[in-house]
């Protein structure tokens, strides 16, 4: 399953792994200190956390009490010199603008390696980073982020009392960015375990962590919102807060106000490559099925349900007659998919997953990435102005599997502004489309919408079309705006067009 999510390339999405090159930390990155108020009496307690009448926690005691849990975590690894050239030379100027690419440069750090006898050793070098995680069972089992043991070859970690421990990394899910370690200790402190689902915008959040290798790093701040999706083509509904966190806090954990851990610090959203005010947090309640596989099994299975969906904007739920924007408009199936044998079809909108509500698309690959292969899941659509139900058997995202017409292109007229054609016998079977009209032109409210020429209009409202007499009557019936179902190339997206 992906989610079709527009990406701006303006803004970087970063890893929170901080890098040492040659020893020397990264200081490219400003922290910014979050202010926290003075705590009047406490009234109530929960997890031996007292919290006052105001409801602001006792962040002392959180760190005091759960704070030797965290752990610090270095890394050793290699990497090919052909593959990080740049960055062995200590260039970064040659950020591409892949959302990602500035912060795995900076994931773990690298320089040029040695090997114990002191010889040069290309074509490898050493790579090393730091990051946080911390201690959710007594006999040594820790919870970090993949990226922060993604090719490692030693993983140490460190406690607060200054022990060090070589860890062994149990599985890792890039997926979700969840990694499990242990190492060889009894009687370890640990996390207390909170839940998620109680978590509101606006509630206080502490992070512990070690931004650029500052061990022990207390920051706090607010929760911003819940279920924040991001274009990483992962399934995870992100707790967004505006806590400091930089590079080295990734796998540490976030705290509620009652001492509890509810996430664990993944990522940030910059402009500049450091913190800006908005980070992001994998929920607990999801890290820790993804804990619990890894450590029964060693690997994790996710379901899937064989869909590409979009955004309901406003001009969609007017297309489609919906009472308000909200749900997944399924934009393609995969043939042979669950979604294919439960009967989705491109143009449905997915409302409810197992009478969970879908506002946004970015919480069906959410939901379902919390299911399991071999589940059954019960889906509320809405198909053509009504509502149906399906019933889906989720797989394993493991195993994916005419009328004529004058060709000469003749100038676009009425208020969609396309001129079209039907697709020929050897375009459908070149392209693997069964019904279609190709865009000869596009002008108007259909150009402004991003109609190309050389598209195929594969659906209108999601009513396949066949012929542009069936375009003429839907544009006739069309009050404020269409939603076009176009294929580029191999990819199918619906396109709002609003009609002015």
């Amino acid at each position: 399953m992906k989610s079709s999510v527009l990406k701006n390339s303006t803004l970087v999405a970063a890893l929170l792994t901080a890098g040492v090159v040659g020893g020397a930390g990264v200081g490219v990155f400003n922290s910014i200190p979050s202010a926290v108020a003075a705590l009047p009496t406490a009234t109530a307690s929960t997890n031996g956390i007292p919290i006052s009448d105001a409801g602001v926690p006792n962040f002392r005691q959180i760190t005091e009490r759960f704070g030797p849990a965290v752990v610090n975590i270095s890394v050793v690894g290699t990497a090919k010199v052909s593959d990080d050239a740049a960055m062995a030379e200590g260039d970064d100027e040659g950020f591409s603008g892949d959302p990602f690419e500035f912060f795995r440069r900076f994931q773990q750090g690298q320089g040029r390696g040695q090997d114990p006898r002191g010889r040069s050793a290309p074509p490898e070098m050493l790579k090393r980073g730091q990051g946080s995680g911390f201690i959710v069972s007594s006999d040594g089992i820790i919870l970090t982020n993949a990226h922060v043991v993604r090719d490692a070859k030693e993983v140490t970690v460190k406690l607060t009392d200054r022990r060090e421990f070589r860890a062994k990394v149990l599985g890792a899910d890039p997926k979700t960015d969840v990694a499990v370690l242990r190492i060889e200790a009894k009687d370890l402190p640990v996390v207390s375990i909170g839940n998620t689902g109680d978590l509101r915008a606006g509630d206080w959040v502490l992070a512990i962590g070690s931004p650029f290798g500052f061990e022990n790093t207390v920051t706090a701040g607010v929760v911003s919102a819940k279920g924040r999706s991001l274009p990483d083509d992962s399934a995870v509904p992100f707790i967004q807060t505006d806590v400091a966190v930089n590079p080295g806090n990734s796998g540490g954990p976030l705290f509620n106000a009652r001492g509890e851990v509810v996430g664990i610090n993944s990522q940030i959203y910059s402009r500049s490559g450091g913190y800006q005010g908005v980070s992001f947090a994998i929920p607990i309640d999801l890290a820790y099925k993804i804990k619990d596989q890894i450590v029964a099994t060693g690997k994790v299975e996710h379901a899937r349900l064989g869909v590409s969906v979009q955004e309901v904007n406003q001009a969609f739920a007017n297309s489609f007659k919906l009472d308000k924007p909200e749900g997944a408009l399924v934009s393609s199936i995969e043939k042979g998919s669950p979604a294919d044998k439960a009967g989705l079809q491109a143009g449905d909108v997915i409302r409810q997953v197992n009478d969970q509500t879908i506002v946004s698309s970015g919480d069906l690959p959410a939901v379902i990435g919390m299911a399991k292969p071999g589940d059954t899941v019960k889906l509320d659509v809405w198909r053509q102005g009504a509502a149906e139900q399906l019933t889906a058997k989720l797989g394993s995202a493991d195993n994916k599997s005419g009328e004529t017409a004058s060709a000469q292109a003749g100038p676009a007229q009425g208020k969609l502004g396309l001129a079209l054609r039907p697709l020929q016998a050897d375009e459908m079977k070149a392209s693997g489309i069964d019904n279609g009209l190709v865009v000869q032109q596009a002008s108007g409210p259909a150009a402004r919408a991003g109609v190309e020429a050389g598209d195929v209009l594969v659906s209108i409202n999601g009513k396949p079309v066949k012929s542009i007499d069936q375009v003429r009557e839907a544009v006739a019936k069309a009050e404020k705006s269409m939603a076009l179902l176009i294929q580029r190339g191999n990819d199918r997206i619906f396109v709002p067009v609003n009609l002015g």
